[in-house]
């Protein structure tokens, strides 16, 4: 506020009123100052920064040392775990898959003679090592001939039939089909880098030729994606995220915002599926998890909210998204940030030492009731001792809102071994989403859209079975058009790997 040095008051009244209004004035423009800093901070680090959120550990025991000190001494006075721990994977070279073809190249020397005593040397052995050569892709064209028969009476006339194909009467066989669909979803290849690989193999397809064969594809595998889809909503938990796409829309100068959500099944159905809806409401995943009623882990988008309670989903909140709160609010308050992160870490370590452990449902859960609950019952603590002394409004208050607010839900993992400490899982199905839209950029329509959630949904689920998706796919291709509808089960990745593992062994 502007204050004339001319009209300053003589009344020393008057001037403890106006010192106090500057007073206010002053730390209200000095809020506003560290709030656009901290604003200023995160998106320089979202644009420049690295993305992973580590934090110094010198600063962590700078100002959590009493947290770790204490789970240290705790940590001592346990008796040490019976029999050693799993060996970590070690590093170094990896031995060359033995299925993969061997071509012997014998190198002999030219002077078989003894440089001292003039004698024939002898053959004693030899050193074998391994070098992996590449041979580019090829192409080829399948003639398919049917023969055609004759009575010789001039009765009739038969002809041979061929097989259904993916695409009836379509140029591109299963493994063209299969190639085009993993490149672009598995390996984010665009279908325009992709025609001109097909060119400096003397092969001509256009963009839009491609993209027409994609849509017929997936609704080639939609009876198939369909029953994922089921069973993913059998599971006892899904885990959710979603990430915004650009879509073409001829109504508009520019693209519009669509949303690809992931839905990924527990241990028992392995099977991660995504969904496309052309804006970010709650209709999309109140439509897909309509008969689900197990446990949802998400973040605390407040579109969930209607179906934990409209449809007896239980919620579980997720850590990852609780920490990032408070790794952001480190630039505005330090010391308390420093502390919530060492709670957090600490129950990390639970969990890591679940894994190294390899333990099983009940395992985790004893485990968790033993050292994550005390933890949790402790951070709940400060944090609700905390709220009193900050901000609402400020980065380090919004956080402990968060956290308080989403408590129940947050805890509740540690209250069923069968649930994550976090919604990871979901996040890292996104990833490839993330990669591809910097590729290809937008999808060409709301269908465009869809076919990439049902195409991605069998490359993803491929890929989380360590399964090969273009193995899996030109075999389904091939078959699925004359597979009877009653057995599409037996054709899911899973069940699909199970028996080419039983063929491989007889």
């Amino acid at each position: 506020m502007p204050v004339e040095p001319q009209k300053l008051p003589v009344d020393v009244a008057q001037c403890h009123a106006l010192i106090a209004e500057l007073a206010l004035h002053l730390e209200s423009k000095n809020r506003e100052l560290r709030l656009m800093q901290h604003r200023l901070e995160q998106l320089l680090r979202w644009r420049y920064g690295p993305k992973r959120e580590r934090v110094d550990e010198n600063q962590l025991f700078l100002f959590a040392a009493e947290v770790l000190a204490a789970a240290a001494r705790e940590a001592q006075a346990e008796p040490a775990a019976e029999g050693p721990k799993p060996p970590r994977p070690g590093h170094g070279r990896k031995p060359l898959p033995r299925g993969l073809e061997r071509r012997r190249v014998e190198y002999d020397l030219e002077e078989r003679t003894c440089p001292e005593c003039r004698e024939t040397l002898r053959p004693i052995g030899e050193e074998v090592s391994e070098r992996l050569e590449y041979v580019p892709a090829s192409l080829y064209v399948i003639e398919e001939v049917c023969r055609k028969y004759a009575c010789p009476k001039g009765c009739t006339v038969v002809t041979a039939s061929k097989p259904m194909q993916p695409i009836e009467k379509g140029l591109p066989g299963p493994g063209l089909l299969a190639h085009v669909a993993v490149s672009k979803y598995a390996d984010h290849q665009p279908l325009h880098r992709q025609t001109e690989m097909f060119q400096r193999q003397g092969i001509t397809l256009s963009r839009r030729t491609m993209a027409d064969w994609m849509r017929q594809c997936a609704e080639l595998l939609r009876p198939l994606y369909e029953r994922m889809k089921e069973k993913v909503l059998a599971s006892k938990v899904i885990q959710t995220d979603d990430t915004p796409v650009g879509v073409l829309d001829p109504a508009l100068p520019h693209t519009r915002t669509g949303r690809i959500w992931t839905y990924v099944g527990d241990k028992d159905h392995p099977y991660t599926v995504y969904d496309y809806t052309p804006d970010h409401s709650r209709d999309g995943p109140a439509a897909f998890l309509e008969e689900f009623r197990g446990y949802l882990q998400a973040d605390a988008y407040s579109g969930y909210d209607k179906i934990y309670k409209d449809n007896g989903v239980t919620e579980v909140a997720c850590w990852a998204h609780t920490r990032r709160k408070f790794f952001e609010a480190e630039s505005s308050d330090l010391m308390r940030s420093m502390i919530v992160l060492a709670y957090i870490r600490l129950l990390y370590d639970v969990e890591r030492d679940a894994r190294d452990l390899a333990l099983d449902g009940p395992g985790r859960l004893a485990l968790r009731q033993e050292k994550s609950l005390p933890i949790l019952t402790d951070l709940e603590a400060y944090l609700r001792r905390e709220q009193l002394e900050v901000l609402p409004k400020s980065a380090e208050g919004q956080a402990i809102s968060y956290a308080l607010s989403n408590w129940k839900a947050l805890g509740r993992y540690g209250h069923d071994g069968d649930l994550e400490i976090d919604n990871n899982g979901a996040e890292r199905s996104l990833r490839g989403i993330a990669v591809g839209r910097h590729n290809w950029m937008f999808f060409g329509s709301d269908n465009g859209g869809r076919t990439a959630a049902i195409l991605t949904s069998f490359t993803t689920t491929c890929k989380r079975l360590a399964l090969d998706p273009f193995a899996y796919l030109s075999d389904i291709f091939e078959r699925i058009s004359a597979h009877k509808h009653s057995g599409l089960a037996d054709l899911l990745p899973d069940k699909w790997k199970a028996a080419r593992a039983m063929i491989d062994l007889t």
